[in-house]
């Protein structure tokens, strides 16, 4: 058996705690291998004590923490997808291209997402 096999069929507190840990793995994989995670963690940590700050209501400050926690992860799942591309494709293939820039239009709708959230909240 190999990874996920040997817990199949789990259920309850061994099952959460189970995906618990496949998560802590996750985030790691992502700070390790992502740059452009590690950068957005970084926009993170200065980008969730401002909106708390800066939100005059809980659902200003809601709205501006949820678009930076969206930022991290439609990142992770566009790494997802990549490490799945690099692994099923290794040779260039037009579909590779095209998920993986996929991808990439999500963060990047992502990014823009955040910026009009912000925008919205503080300036009208």
């Amino acid at each position: 058996m190999s990874g996920f096999e040997e817990f199949k069929g789990k259920q309850g507190l061994t099952r959460l705690i189970n995906a618990l840990g496949y998560s802590r793995d996750g985030l790691s994989a992502a700070w390790k291998n992502e740059a452009a995670f590690r950068e957005e963690v970084l926009l993170a940590t200065i980008a969730i004590p401002l909106a708390i700050y800066l939100g005059k209501t809980g659902v200003d400050r809601a709205l501006m923490v949820g678009s930076i926690l969206l930022i991290l992860i439609v990142e992770i799942l566009n790494s997802a997808v990549e490490a799945v591309v690099d692994k099923a494709s290794p040779e260039k293939s037009e579909l590779a291209k095209r998920a993986k820039d996929m991808g990439s239009a999500a963060v990047l709708l992502s990014l823009l997402n955040a910026a009009a959230v912000w925008f919205c909240v503080l300036c009208l």
